[in-house]
């Protein structure tokens, strides 16, 4: 089975977020894929199939398949563009979360059509102030939890209680502020994915890149993901759509010798 490494939402290697894309012949089991997911030790290994016109795509954390992921789809377009369908101005994924379309973006970007989560504004609770340990000014809810912050520096030197996240609800945890070369800055945490910090999440965009649009009063949005590694995303909020550009380079090409 052949594998990539690929960098997404960078322009150079050892930056951005790392995601395995697999293309196996045909469907390993979802057992195999979990495995090779736990092998990899990235917040995501992508597998795609062909078929038909459509590629079918999953993604697997380390602890469990997941419905959306934004950076291994980057990963995956950036894979197919480079070495299986060079020729094709865009790419339907077929997933859990519906059809995902990728398209050859301008300054060599893939840009991504994904769906906006609806947010509802939740209370600021003692559990979310002790997990961070310090208190948002707002929180929202949609497939994960949103925090919003004052100011960038909190967000970027912050150290949350990882223990203390898996106990609020959502799928993941994203901490924002405004930012100053920016217009927001953000990290990711996926403890119930295994995964303390995200690099560069994607899907987590779908609920920030909507919550600045609005606030902001302004439909592309430049957000900046401030982790060890960092990236930078390039957003465009219309209606219930989020589309989420970014570079990839790519790290190594291998194969995977495993029963499937």
């Amino acid at each position: 089975m052949k594998q990539y490494v690929v960098d997404a939402f960078t322009d150079r290697v050892f930056s951005g977020n790392p995601a395995a894309v697999c293309f196996p012949d045909e469907w390993p089991t979802s057992e195999v894929m979990l495995n090779i997911a736990r092998e990899n030790r990235f917040s995501e290994t992508a597998f795609v199939v062909r078929e038909g016109e459509k590629y079918h795509l999953r993604w697997f954390t380390p602890g469990s398949e997941i419905d959306l992921c934004g950076h291994a789809t980057l990963a995956a377009a950036f894979t197919l563009f480079m070495f299986y369908d060079r020729d094709a101005p865009e790419l339907v994924f077929d997933t859990q979360s519906g059809d995902l379309i990728a398209t050859r973006g301008a300054q060599g970007r893939i840009e991504l059509q994904f769906p906006a989560y609806a947010l509802t504004k939740v209370p600021v609770d003692s559990k979310i102030i002790d997990a961070f340990g310090k208190a948002p000014t707002e929180a929202y809810l949609g497939r994960d939890l949103l925090c919003v912050f004052d100011d960038e520096e909190t967000v970027r030197r912050m150290a949350p209680d990882s223990n203390k996240l898996w106990t609020l609800p959502g799928a993941l945890v994203h901490a924002t502020a405004p930012g100053a070369e920016t217009d927001c800055v953000s990290r990711s945490f996926a403890p119930k994915f295994g995964i303390r910090e995200d690099p560069v999440c994607g899907s987590g965009h779908c609920h920030i890149a909507p919550y600045w649009s609005r606030r902001l009063g302004k439909k592309e949005i430049v957000a900046y993901q401030a982790s060890d590694r960092g990236g930078t995303l390039y957003c465009r909020v219309e209606g219930d759509v989020v589309y989420l550009s970014g570079a990839a380079a790519l790290f190594s090409a291998g194969e995977i010798f495993v029963e499937s």
